[in-house]
């Protein structure tokens, strides 16, 4: 029986993901290690809310962040304020957040990964000196969009409006880590791959790792992972076809030219 490739992704996306690389000829099994649960909104966060018109840029960092931005706007704006930039570090993010507020979206340039420092070369997001910047994410994760453009002089105000909960493999998932019998892994986020790790033994560590950035990739050769492929971005276009770059798709031939 053919190995499955092993995602990450949780939820619709995760589904999306699943789809595009069943169409290239792979079998795929989830990892259900991750639920991604909205925050109860406190009196702080809805104060935020209420005045989310005085930010000048707001910078959304996940498709489920977008969500919950959305139903904010939903319980609190009837009609969106005027004069708001909007960013997302990935397409996925923008497509939900178009899609939802109707709003355009910057995103890092054609050519780049889908990262925060692809964001933060953008040309509108240099000069931010005393500009009100709102990133809405889940809790934890990175703080460079903060810290630089901090340093550039904004204002910046974080919201959190999820959090991830993690929990074990089930037993068939652990014994594919702990054998390595997958035909490849991808993972999307560092928090991820660390969780994971706890159960890779060498010959997981041996197998082919998809991730969606150098840094992951760095993080991924610090866990101990032979040689992580870095994909364009995180979207699953991306991510299909770094799978197809490392691992043939089944039923084809490599040219030998003979």
């Amino acid at each position: 029986m053919m190995s499955p490739v092993l995602i990450t992704r949780p939820g619709e996306r995760g589904a999306v993901l699943a789809d595009a690389i069943k169409r290239c000829g792979f079998t795929v099994e989830p990892l259900a290690v991750m639920q991604l649960e909205a925050l109860p909104e406190d009196p702080a966060l809805r104060n935020l809310w209420l005045h989310i018109d005085q930010y000048q840029k707001i910078i959304v960092v996940s498709p489920f962040a977008a969500e919950c931005l959305s139903a904010a706007f939903d319980r609190y704006w009837p009609q969106l304020p005027i004069g708001i930039d909007y960013y997302t570090v990935g397409s996925a993010t923008a497509q939900t957040l178009h899609a939802q507020l109707e709003v355009r979206v910057h995103v890092p340039t054609n050519g780049s990964e889908d990262t925060s420092e692809a964001l933060l070369a953008l040309p509108s997001l240099q000069h931010v000196d005393q500009q009100n910047v709102l990133i809405v994410a889940g809790e934890g994760g990175r703080t460079l969009l903060a810290d630089t453009l901090s340093a550039r002089g904004a204002n910046v105000t974080r919201a959190s409006v999820y959090r991830r909960v993690y929990g074990p493999p089930d037993d068939r998932a652990q014994a594919r880590l702990t054998q390595g019998n997958y035909r490849a892994l991808i993972v999307t986020s560092g928090e991820q791959l660390q969780h994971l790790a706890k159960w890779c033994d060498q010959a997981a560590l041996n197998q082919p790792l998809i991730v969606s950035s150098r840094r992951l990739a760095t993080l991924a050769e610090t866990l101990g992972f032979r040689a992580p492929t870095v994909a364009s971005g995180a979207t699953p276009a991306a991510l299909t076809a770094a799978l197809a770059r490392t691992c043939n798709p089944p039923g084809t031939d490599v040219d030998q030219g003979t």
